[in-house]
Formats: C-alpha cells, sequence, structure tokens
C-alpha cells in the first residue's frame, strides 16, 4: 500500500490531477484540483482504493485529510466519491461541528448523502474526529488561471464531485458577478454557495 507519492503535476483536470514520478504518470482523484499547481514539486498522500473494476488512487495534501477520508469511507452508504464530494471544500469544522451536534440538515448538503446516510455518519463518528482538526487546511495557494476560465474549471470540478447540473448552473450564475482571480478561489466559493442552500 502507498502513503505517498512525491514527484512534479503534469497535469490538472477537473475530476483528478497527473503526478509523474520516476518517468510514471500516476492519475490521482482529488476533492479540489485546483488547490495544485501545474509543474509544481508536490508529496501527496494517497489512499488506493480497489474495486471489481477498477483501481483508483485518491490523493491528499496533508496527512490529515487522508485520515479523515478514511474514517468517511467507513461508514455505510460513503464511498470514495463521495467522501471526495464532502472534502472539497477544505472547510472540515463544519462537518466536524455538524457530527458532533447530530445536525442531519447541513449533512445532507453534500451530495450523496441522504438523511439516512446522515444519520449513519453521526452514529459512526461522533467523538472521532476531533482528534483529525487541522487549522493549516485551508492552505494560499498560487493563482493558475484567471477570469472566465477559472469560473468555467470550478464549475467542472464542482459537477465532477457528483452535483447536479441545475446546482452547478445557479451557483454560476451567482459566481459570474464575482471577481475573482484563480480556479482555486472560484471552486471554494462555490462550495461554501451550495453548502448553504
Amino acid at each position: 500500500m502507498y502513503e505517498y507519492l512525491i514527484g512534479k503535476i503534469t497535469g490538472i483536470t477537473p475530476a483528478y490531477i497527473v503526478l509523474e514520478n520516476q518517468g510514471i504518470g500516476y492519475q490521482i482523484a482529488v476533492g479540489n484540483p485546483y488547490r495544485f499547481k501545474e509543474q509544481e514539486e508536490a508529496k501527496v498522500y494517497v489512499q488506493q482504493v480497489i474495486r471489481e473494476d477498477t483501481h483508483i488512487l485518491y490523493g491528499f495534501k496533508k496527512l490529515a485529510e487522508k485520515q479523515l477520508f478514511l474514517r468517511l469511507i467507513s461508514v455505510s452508504g460513503i464511498g470514495p466519491k463521495s467522501a471526495l464530494a464532502i472534502m472539497a471544500g477544505e472547510e472540515h469544522t463544519g462537518m466536524i461541528n455538524a457530527i458532533e451536534s447530530g445536525d442531519v440538515t447541513y449533512l445532507t448538503k453534500f451530495p450523496g448523502v441522504g438523511k439516512k446516510t446522515a444519520q449513519q455518519m453521526i452514529l459512526d463518528l461522533k467523538g472521532k474526529l476531533g482528534d483529525l482538526y487541522d487549522p493549516q487546511l485551508n492552505l494560499e495557494l498560487l493563482p493558475q488561471s484567471t477570469g472566465k476560465i477559472a469560473l468555467t474549471e470550478a464549475m467542472e470540478a464542482l459537477a465532477a464531485l457528483g452535483y447536479s447540473a441545475k446546482e452547478v448552473k445557479k451557483v454560476e450564475k451567482t459566481l459570474a458577478n464575482e471577481e475573482m482571480q484563480t480556479t482555486d478561489e472560484y471552486l471554494r466559493a462555490a462550495l461554501k454557495l451550495v453548502m448553504k442552500k
């Protein structure tokens, strides 16, 4: 099993990054690919998930994020893709507080999380996430894409996380009037908007 990979980011798409190490390009599914910068050297913590028909590497910037992912996928009803969508916003304190306080309504705002799954999250994880709180999970990022391109990339990433076309269009309409510089800024703002609905 892999703990992490170190290499150069050679590709960024709405759903994954490509990390080159020793001449091999690893496709790594991440919640917010735009936290990474193309051509940067990066250390990416990974979790390999093997299913009948696929082998997928899921990646994280911090070890605490990987540990949170593992705890989320241990909950019945939450698969790796749903866990990534839940973690994409990078502001995990809201989710942890919702689990600790039993706030089902907050948890059902995540794509793929219904009332039953939210209740299961509370049952399985309450009291088990406090050690993962890391105030440094919100990282300062370097600009990548600007203007309309950044907004388009952010909306593609939102769709890749499992949000519906209707939700994406609504968020895009709201953010079209905002003046942000990077894809990451747009995606963070978009995730906050979908969580407020």
